[in-house]
């Protein structure tokens, strides 16, 4: 279990390293592009950074409260559901961490997310659907994935890649932007008159979207692995998660859950996409991560 989790960090920690590699080329060359002249690509450094820390203070501070509202996600008491409290609360001492808000969304299919940004400010949500289907033991495992997500800080490492994906896609489209409809006519001593140039920052504003999306999803997979193995660790007993991901898994309940916004926080898909559509999936196939479960 501590091999698997230190080898997931730093999987995670070079695929973050990855994208914000990949946000600072590209605000350099379409710096250099948009800007031209001296200093251009210095500065096109500089606007990416700042879109990426106006964005990233905006998601710090407000991601948990529009999630749970998207998500239809209904605070609930121990008077309601004593069971679930007591699971979050032991497993929370277990853990380490302060004992999370627990919220409930009526939805008849299996699954569960956590939110918040710290361990002060987590939330464990869980669908009905989780609560009928799954036995204790499978519920514990749920849960402790849960707090593993939260004690891992995986809601603020996953704000801030999805923060820098976006500000990708936004310098991009800038980009792209410039160079089909402001780029014709800048003087000669502008970066924006080198052809090579030129070609560089429109392929660099076509692709780089596509590879942070990728890698966003590299990572998200690489946290799920993370959150499996945290949970084995606050548990002491795999097998939980593993049934209840089987369980999860095989589960054909038709009721909407989610969206591709959203889709990355459960602790399975709720799209069930299958395919090759798995290969851009927010998650690992769930027969690999029971197989792992199940070798700890």
């Amino acid at each position: 279990m501590y091999e698997a989790i230190t080898r997931n960090k730093w999987r995670s920690v070079l695929l973050v390293f990855g994208v914000s590699a990949l946000l600072l080329v590209l605000g350099y060359v379409l710096g250099a592009v948009v800007i031209g002249k001296s200093g251009g690509a210095i500065g096109g450094v500089g606007i990416a950074g700042l879109i990426a820390i106006v964005m990233g203070l905006l998601s710090y501070y407000q991601s948990d409260r529009i999630i749970l509202w998207v998500s239809g996600a209904r605070p609930v008491d121990r008077e309601e559901h004593t069971e679930l409290y007591y699971a979050v609360e032991s497993l929370a001492l277990a853990a380490g961490i302060p004992a999370p808000r627990v919220y409930v969304i009526d939805n008849p299919s299996p699954n569960a997310f956590a939110t918040g940004r710290n361990p002060r400010k987590g939330v464990v949500c869980v669908t009905t659907g989780l609560l009928e289907k799954l036995d204790r033991l499978e519920l514990e495992g749920v849960i402790a994935h849960e707090l593993a997500h939260i004690r891992n800080y995986d809601m603020l490492f996953m704000s801030m890649v999805v923060v820098m994906i976006g500000a990708i896609a936004l310098i991009s489209d800038v980009g792209l932007r410039y160079m089909f409809w402001g780029g014709r006519g800048r003087d000669r001593e502008g970066g924006g008159s080198n052809p090579a140039l030129m070609l560089v920052g429109l392929a660099l504003a076509i692709l780089a979207p596509i590879f942070a999306s990728m890698l966003q999803l590299a990572i998200s997979r690489r946290r799920e692995f993370l959150a499996d193995a945290t949970a084995a660790l606050i548990t002491r007993y795999p097998e939980g998660l593993a049934a209840a991901l089987e369980k999860i898994g095989v589960d054909r309940s038709q009721a909407p859950l989610g969206n591709r916004a959203t889709a990355h926080l459960y602790i399975a898909n709720p799209l069930r996409e299958g395919g090759m559509s798995r290969l851009f999936s927010t998650h690992p196939p769930i027969e690999e991560r029971v197989a792992a479960l199940r070798r700890m």
